[in-house]
Parts: structure tokens; C-alpha cells; sequence
């Protein structure tokens, strides 16, 4: 498991740069995407967690209004950027895996297309962790691309897996979630990606134990 962390992160670092010149900044970002996290970030309370926070520019956006947020990253030069272009924002390098938050912490999570390098098979183990740190009534909104569940696909940085909503469901609900809100669109020309848009907007539950299965 350590190792699929060490080899996304490396390929990452191979080619942050890149990334962060064509899809590093929120202007570069879809009108739809940017609407539709203001509206989750506006209406979600407590502090927030951009999990998979890239360069930090979702960071920065969730920041505004002055909301407490942290981003996390395993890659260490997206983690120097986002400290160099946000100084006053805090990031930390860390793995879904074992997240250094306590129990019941954060009132939202923003998961944006920061789970599609999960083998699948390791995904619900994830969401538990995910669930852990989010207090009950919390929100969680996951970006991903759109596709025949599980199936692995050669990203332009490392493979990664279509998931829909029905599947990323099922998992969220063993996870100790409930789902209010989805979506799935088609990309519109001068998008970063030419692959089919889903998100899922999920509800930590009260006294759900996660199972992680």
C-alpha cells in the first residue's frame, strides 16, 4: 500500500511543473467545478480539509472568507509550490492512509480528483480513514473521472480508475456515509481533460461505524 503512496508521489514530483503550468491555477480550472465547490464550501461548516491539495490552488479558493482549511499532499515539490504561492495557508505531506488529524475534526473534505490513483481494492480502506476525521454531519465532495467502475485507464501522470456514482456510493455507505448530490458531464472544448466529469457529495452520518471494506 506504502508503495502505490512512494510511486504516485514520485511521478508527481516528476512532473509537477508541468502540471502546475497547465492546470495549476483556478482560472485554469472549469466555471462549472469552481461553481460548484464555492457552493459546498459556502454552505459546509468547521474547518476544512483539501485532501490531494496539488499546488494549492483549490486550498487558496476554499480559504476565502477566511475559512480554516489545510491542505495535504504526498508530493513534496506540489507541497513546495503551494508553501511558496501561499504563504499564509498551511499545507502538510501526508497520506490518506493515516491522516494526522484527530477523530471528528474537520467539518469538510474536499477530494478532488485526489482518489483516482487508489487501487481500487484499497479505496473503501480510504474512505474510512477520510470518515474518521470528519465529524459527523460533515460534508465530503469527491471529483473523479466518469466511467465504467474500477477500470484502470493510462492518465498522463500515472494510472488511474473510472468510478460512477452508483459504485463510489456502495463504498461511501460502508464508509459511514450517506450521498446527497451527484453529477456527470461531458467536457466542453479547452478543458483541462477530455474525460467525462463526476462528483459525488457525500454526509459523514451520526454514529456510523466505518468498515472500511
Amino acid at each position: 500500500m506504502m508503495q502505490v503512496d512512494s510511486s504516485v508521489s514520485a511521478a508527481y514530483d516528476a512532473r509537477a511543473a508541468e502540471y502546475i503550468e497547465i492546470a495549476g491555477s483556478i482560472e485554469q480550472m472549469d466555471a462549472d467545478d469552481r461553481r460548484l465547490i464555492e457552493a459546498w464550501r459556502d454552505a459546509t461548516a468547521g474547518p476544512l480539509l483539501d485532501a490531494g491539495c496539488g499546488p494549492g490552488h483549490w486550498t487558496r479558493f476554499l480559504h476565502e472568507e477566511d475559512r480554516d482549511v489545510i491542505g495535504v499532499d504526498l508530493s513534496a515539490q506540489f507541497l513546495a509550490a503551494a508553501r511558496s504561492r501561499y504563504p499564509e495557508l498551511r499545507f502538510e505531506q501526508a497520506s490518506f492512509r493515516a491522516l494526522p488529524f484527530d477523530d471528528a475534526s474537520l467539518g469538510g473534505i474536499l477530494a478532488w480528483y485526489s482518489l483516482i490513483h487508489t487501487p481500487p481494492e484499497e479505496l473503501g480502506a480510504i474512505l474510512a480513514e477520510l470518515a474518521r476525521v470528519l465529524r459527523p454531519g460533515g460534508s465530503m465532495l469527491i471529483g473523479f473521472f466518469d466511467g465504467t467502475p474500477r477500470e484502470p485507464f493510462a492518465h498522463a501522470v500515472t494510472t488511474a480508475y473510472f468510478w460512477d456514482a452508483d459504485a463510489l456510493g456502495i463504498l461511501l455507505g460502508d464508509a459511514g456515509f450517506i450521498v446527497t448530490a451527484h453529477e456527470r458531464r461531458e467536457r466542453s472544448a479547452g478543458e483541462v481533460s477530455a474525460r467525462p466529469h463526476g462528483s459525488v457529495t457525500a454526509t459523514r452520518l451520526e454514529g456510523a461505524a466505518a468498515t472500511g471494506a
